[in-house]
């Protein structure tokens, strides 16, 4: 069989547009510098051979599919979900994994993805099959960082491959009860000519494992890179198809982190799983209001507290009240409006008027409130 020739094109990022040539705006979504590089094989042209292959109509009524009940089908809790036992985790899921569900995780180099996935799998090995597959590492450093983190080993199975179809089969094979992608930019398709992490590899790679997925009634996390603006890498459609999206972020130099969803078609985006990260590995921090709270300046002019709502969380964040000083995203202070001849410990003693990033925040000040 002849082989199909291979052109450049340029796709859009965020909707998929292409294009025969860069553009620095995208024609369709109007996104800049969303246009990137991919190889494709040219389409058969019409009348050839090839093209009438491709077109071959399909037969009538001939189908394997099956469909079931609605009322056949079990939604009990015990049926439907994976308890992970790590409650920030469960929380921000909204109750559990979800079987089928495909789950994205994403956040910058470092940030610890790899350490909660590989957490995730040894709190589960106990009553579940695990099947963990690396793209980006070997076996043996994922053994060396289990046996770092002291996670169970005995129920988690390892394969090293970035080739989908062989991942695929290898899933159909042994039916784990969760698999783990580490990371979907890595992977590739092998009847696709661009290499991997490229618009088109990306695209397919999750649309393979998300089939997969749902016809195997198997959960699945996928790990995503995030490029320097902070968004994921690759094609925003990856973002549509999967059940949940959820960004890990901390800054490097605290040992915080923060797990998010920004998407989750089985629960609440309002969510938020804090985590501390140490030499064992992410730890839980039940109570976010203790931490930061934790080495707050006392009688010190210009303190405030704020007492915030993410969800079901209810955090204590302090903040200096001090003019275009701006304390961590959650204390939500943006900062005070004072007259060009007020200072700020003039301030202090009397209620100021503070700009919220949210609503139902109150600032407690000097026994005063200043609210929004």
């Amino acid at each position: 069989m002849k082989e199909p020739k291979l052109k450049t094109v340029y796709v859009c990022s965020n909707c998929g547009e292409t294009s025969p040539r860069w553009m620095g705006r995208c024609p369709s979504c109007g996104s800049w510098n969303t246009m990137n590089e991919d190889v494709v094989a040219e389409a058969p042209k019409a009348g050839t051979a090839a093209a009438k292959q491709a077109a071959a109509a399909r037969p009538e009524g001939v189908t394997t599919l099956t469909a079931k009940r609605l009322s056949e089908i079990s939604m009990t809790e015990e049926k439907s979900r994976i308890l992970t036992g790590i409650s920030e985790l469960d929380r921000v899921l909204g109750g559990g994994i979800v079987l089928g569900g495909v789950v994205l995780l994403s956040g910058e180099p470092g940030v610890g993805k790899s350490t909660m996935l590989l957490q995730l799998c040894g709190a589960i090995s106990n009553q579940h099959s695990v099947l963990y597959i690396t793209g980006e590492e070997s076996v043996r450093q994922v053994k060396l960082r289990a046996a770092r983190l002291k996670v169970p080993q005995d129920n988690i199975f390892l394969a090293a491959e970035n080739d989908v179809d062989e991942i695929c089969g290898l899933i159909e094979k042994e039916k784990p009860d969760l698999v783990v992608i580490d990371s979907i930019q890595t992977m590739r398709c092998m009847d696709i000519s661009s290499s991997a992490g490229t618009v088109s590899q990306v695209k397919e790679s999750a649309a393979r494992l998300l089939a997969v997925a749902k016809k195997q009634e198997i959960p699945m996390f996928i790990v995503g890179h995030v490029n320097k603006d902070g968004a994921i890498a690759g094609p925003k459609v990856m973002e549509h198809i999967v059940d949940t999206v959820l960004y890990f972020e901390g800054d490097k130099m605290l040992p915080y982190r923060i797990l998010r969803a920004a998407k989750n078609r089985y629960g609440s985006t309002n969510e938020l799983g804090m985590f501390d990260m140490t030499g064992q590995g992410l730890a839980e921090i039940e109570n976010p209001s203790q931490m930061l709270l934790e080495g707050r300046p006392l009688g010190v002019s210009g303190n405030c507290v704020a007492c915030t709502m993410e969800g079901s969380h209810s955090e204590r964040d302090p903040g200096p009240c001090h003019q275009d000083e701006f304390p961590g995203p959650t204390a939500c202070l943006q900062r005070l409006r004072l007259q060009p001849h007020e200072s700020a410990d003039r301030c202090a003693g009397k209620a100021c008027r503070v700009f919220l990033w949210k609503p139902g925040c109150i600032y407690q000040h000097r026994g005063r409130h200043c609210a929004a």
